[in-house]
């Protein structure tokens, strides 16, 4: 009885051991998740004045173009179409995008969703302005051809800002995923991480109406 008893001690502990072994590799890989997490979500406050004015832009010309560009063009879109691109192009770019492959867990797939929304809304507004200068400027032919295009262009804006709609529902889940108040203390807080969340909601950055609703796809 004594000899199985001991067995079966020693057994247990082995276990332990075992457990502890496999567990603490974990735990670094946690803390490094988490630590990825915090750099995004600093980005994000630092960003977030940047690109509420570009919100505000691109909503103020969105009821002019999302419908298409039209062959009359009311003399205030150019001026909107231009506010809006000088914005985006004025939202610092993330420190992390030059080597966003090498975030892990959660906060990889936010620095897609924010990298997306950067490349879409950029090119879009781009695109959308030359789309305007050939309708105004251009020979027929090729007014025609930059008119066919611009949902192409409209559409592209539009996915930006859904995607950055995305972010704060996504960062929440994340902040839970990882652990928490709990877990993050002081360096990410549960109320840094609701004003962020809210911030970054639909609500706050889409585009309304749904682009293409008469526009051909």
């Amino acid at each position: 009885m004594r000899v199985a008893a001991l067995l079966l001690l020693l057994g247990g502990v082995a276990g332990a051991l075992s457990g502890c072994g496999r567990s603490s590799p974990h735990a670094a890989e946690l803390e490094v998740e988490r630590t990825d997490l915090t750099v995004v979500s600093r980005y994000l406050h630092a960003a977030q004045i940047p690109i509420q004015r570009e919100v505000a832009a691109s909503r103020a010309v969105w009821p002019l173009i999302v419908d298409g560009i039209p062959a009359s063009i009311p003399q205030s879109t150019p001026l909107l179409l231009g506010a809006a691109s000088a914005r985006s192009t004025q939202i610092p770019a993330p420190p992390f995008t030059p080597e966003m492959s090498r975030l892990t867990g959660p906060a990889s797939g936010i620095a897609g969703l924010l990298d997306d929304f950067s490349r879409l809304t950029e090119r879009g507004w781009t695109m959308l302005q030359a789309t305007v200068a050939e309708i105004e400027h251009g020979s027929p032919a090729t007014a025609r051809f930059a008119s066919a295009n611009a949902a192409l262009y409209i559409h592209s804006v539009y996915d930006g800002h859904f995607d950055l709609g995305l972010v704060g529902k996504s960062l929440l889940a994340a902040y839970r995923q990882l652990g928490g108040s709990a877990a993050f203390g002081d360096a990410l807080t549960q109320a840094e991480v609701d004003a962020l969340a809210r911030a970054y909601s639909p609500g706050a950055v889409d585009l309304k109406p749904h682009a293409g609703r008469n526009l051909e796809t």
